[in-house]
């Protein structure tokens, strides 16, 4: 690796000179934290809620991340404990969600809200999972929630790891906001080593008139990635292959030896997200409306070979024999695609006070994609073999609509008695169609290739009755009753004597469960906690789990109608202490979770995959937490601190007893988080960051024990500096690194190398 240590001292410098160039005055600094309090945040603080009562909760606000150098949404939550966001790069679209004992990618086991609006994709799962982040922008947020486990009947199963709360805030008068952001990394591993780099603007326009709220925003972000992906040859036996040079020898993730021939090159994004919302306030009742448009572009077209012949020519595909090791490089391994995606989201949030004891609330949505569209060809335009010919991948009339009336009743009887109920409806629709194509790059779709889809629905109904006993007790018991459908469900199962592209279509399907919940909380003394929570949660199968079924260049899926609802019990024990300014807390954390859904893959001859979603039969897990946000802790200085200690083992499995003791892939030991900030004067503070996890697994058998090689779940510890400065009244000015050492570490894929971040912005 190369290491910029020209580059690091310059940062460094920086840094540490930036504080003595500050102003010194603090009273625009105050004026400017007087305007940005006149805000409405149009939720709710989710300590108060029910949500919050029976589980541990972490709340971030923006002034807890004066250290950590965001740029999206996905930056504000990726320091919280016993959390991962697994985004590759800046722009990605990929950034899977994983809390507690739910890894990165069983995304369908996290939720995540903004303003009430689902952002969480409940049609696919593993990367095609991720939350659609970019449906709210980072400059947009006031605060984001943190919940713990399905311990309140008002979430379904999809909360078995946890649920993100972000609410976006109005400001009170007419107010102005532009932010720009320029960031910059230097990328060296196996035969890429260059610099990407990428950058976001942001504006915003706010105003209120009379009880009428407006707010309008655009939010552009282009980047580059890193090569997401480096290909190994096939160990091939035919005669006369070329003889070649430039092939890296390297281990896979297994410990084999590998000839690695070329990388997918950079990757470039484009986003671009609109934002209108107006808010209505009439005497206690508050509505919220707000339309989010997502226009995504993304180009992988510049794969690179690594194979050079006696000549000097570009080897793309074909035999070769390098230093007597014999391999094949298939014709789309340097393939090239394409990508856009146009999505179109609509929230109405509507909530106010029916009497001095009851309080109502409604959230609609509605999602579309209106586009969705990933055009690959069969091979690289630079090979000799290449053809206009490639596959299309189109996802039409896929979506989803969510309804949600939820009541909020006190004074029923009994001092400190309140019960909180409501109903719940999601209808989920997935349908995913790929073509071969005789012209790729016109996105011409010729004939069907595969196709997919169907849909899923639940209804569910909720109640739930806290009781403050007395000021030391307090009392949770609720529970939610859950009716799923599946319906419309369709794969291919092509006849070759037919003409056309032959559908198995599947008979609807419906399932009932009921997840009791309870909570108790004792407070022996003045600021002390201790809260023991239990939850029994079903996780029902989404559209893909149970539908996806497709051919790719080497990949093939199989469908499963036939998924069970993973069926979980979860027990959370909380300690807490609360300080002066912060507080610290132990969660000792438990799980045992039956019928698991787990994309389970083998490897067929010629290197392709066939992956199936099938359940494992039992997984526990247990874990620890200590979490500490103390402000002040030193003159000035605001810590925020996390570790996390998780074992999570396969105990049953009949299917494949060999896995039974193994680690579920994807789960870190230990986990650990550090925010630090200091507070030089009004106008001027500087931090440091940082992230830790051990190394894990990818695999269920636990094969994939090498380190620190593409493939590899590997440990990392990325440390981040920050420093920011008010220069005046109205702009603001910051400077930052991420993964200052620049480790080289992979999630399967890698991570970014050393990251720069230059940020300014301008608030009227």
């Amino acid at each position: 690796m190369k290491v910029k240590n020209a580059s690091i001292t310059r940062a460094l410098a920086a840094l540490i000179m930036l504080p003595w160039f500050a102003p010194t005055s603090g009273q625009e600094a105050e004026q400017t934290q007087t305007e940005r309090e006149e805000i409405i945040v149009w939720g709710e603080d989710g300590s108060n809620g029910s949500g919050a009562s029976n589980s541990s909760v972490s709340l971030v606000t923006p002034e807890d991340l004066l250290s950590v150098n965001v740029t999206t949404t996905e930056d504000l939550v990726k320091h919280e404990p016993s959390l991962v966001v697994r985004r590759r790069f800046i722009g990605d679209a990929n950034g899977t969600l994983g809390i507690r004992g739910s890894n990165m990618f069983q995304t369908p086991r996290s939720m995540v809200f903004a303003d009430g609006v689902p952002l969480h994709y409940f049609l696919q799962s593993r990367w095609n999972g991720a939350p659609r982040w970019t449906l709210v922008s980072a400059s947009e947020i006031a605060q984001v929630e943190v919940i713990y486990g399905p311990f309140s009947a008002e979430y379904s199963g999809n909360a078995m790891g946890g649920v993100v709360l972000i609410e976006t805030a109005i400001p009170r008068e007419r107010e102005f906001h532009f932010d720009a952001a320029y960031f910059s990394q230097q990328f060296d591993a196996y035969g890429f080593d260059d610099t990407v780099s990428g950058h976001k603007q942001f504006f915003s326009y706010g105003d209120r008139f009379d009880d009428l709220s407006l707010y309008v925003s655009y939010n552009r972000l282009r980047g580059q990635s890193q090569p997401q992906s480096f290909f190994p040859g096939d160990a091939s036996n035919t005669g006369n292959p070329q003889p070649v040079s430039g092939a890296i020898a390297e281990r896979d993730e297994l410990g084999n030896p590998q000839r690695y021939f070329g990388d997918s090159g950079v990757i470039d994004t484009e986003t671009d997200n609109v934002k209108f919302k107006t808010g209505y306030e009439f005497g206690d009742w508050m509505a919220l409306f707000n339309l989010a448009y997502e226009d995504r572009r993304s180009e992988a077209d510049s794969a690179n070979s690594y194979l050079r012949g006696t000549t000097g020519a570009i080897g793309w595909s074909g035999e070769f024999m390098q230093n007597g090791h014999a391999f094949s490089v298939p014709a789309s391994g340097l393939n090239v695609s394409d990508s856009e995606r146009r999505s179109l989201s609509a929230g109405l949030r509507l909530r106010g006070d029916l009497s001095d004891s009851a309080a109502l609330e409604v959230n609609l949505n509605r999602f579309d994609i209106l586009r969705d569209e990933q055009r690959s060809s069969s091979a690289n335009p630079a090979d000799p073999t290449w053809s206009p010919a490639g596959q299309v991948t189109d996802f039409d009339n896929t979506g989803w609509q969510t309804a949600e009336v939820k009541l909020n009743l006190g004074e029923l009887g009994l001092p400190g008695l309140e019960l909180v109920t409501g109903l719940r409806h999601e209808r989920y629709r997935l349908h995913i169609d790929v073509y071969d194509s005789n012209n790729y790059a016109a996105g011409r779709k010729d004939t069907y290739s595969d196709r997919s889809g169907g849909e899923t629905a639940i209804t569910a109904g909720f109640a739930q009755l806290n009781w403050a006993v007395d000021s030391r007790w307090d009392l949770a018991v609720g529970g939610r009753l859950e009716r799923w459908q599946s319906r419309a469900g369709y794969y291919a199962e092509d006849d070759p004597n037919t003409a056309i592209l032959d559908l198995q279509h599947l008979p609807a399907r419906s399932r009932s469960e009921f997840s009791p919940k309870f909570s108790l909380g004792f407070q022996p003394e003045e600021n002390w906690l201790l809260r023991y929570s239990l939850a029994r949660a079903f996780r029902f199968p989404i559209v893909e789990e149970l539908f996806s079924q497709y051919q790719a260049f080497n990949a093939i899926n199989e469908a499963n109608p036939d998924l069970r609802p993973e069926k979980g019990l979860h027990h959370n024990l909380m300690l807490e202490r609360q300080l002066q300014l912060g507080y610290w807390r132990i969660n000792l954390f438990a799980e045992d979770i039956e019928d698991v859904i787990e994309a389970q893959s083998t490897t067929l001859p010629g290197g392709a995959s066939l992956r199936t979603f099938i359940p494992i039969d039992e997984v526990q897990t247990w874990g620890a937490e200590l979490v500490a946000n103390v402000f002040d802790l030193l003159p000035s200085t605001d810590i925020r601190f996390n570790i996390a200690y998780t074992q999570a083992k396969i105990v049953k499995n009949n299917a494949d007893t060999a896995i039974e003791g193994n680690r579920f892939p994807r789960m870190p030991e230990w986990r650990a988080n550090l925010l630090a900030t200091y507070h030089i004067n009004p106008r001027w503070n500087v931090g440091g960051s940082l992230q830790y996890a051990s190394d894990s697994y990818g695999r269920l058998d636990n094969a994939d024990k090498q380190d620190n090689v593409y493939g590899a779940q590997d440990a990392y510890t990325r440390i981040g500096l920050k420093g920011n400065v008010q220069l005046t009244e109205h702009v603001a000015f910051a400077l930052g690194i991420d993964n200052l050492r620049n480790e080289i570490d992979y999630v399967a894929h890698p991570w970014p190398g050393r990251t720069y971040y230059l940020n300014v912005s301008y608030d009227y």
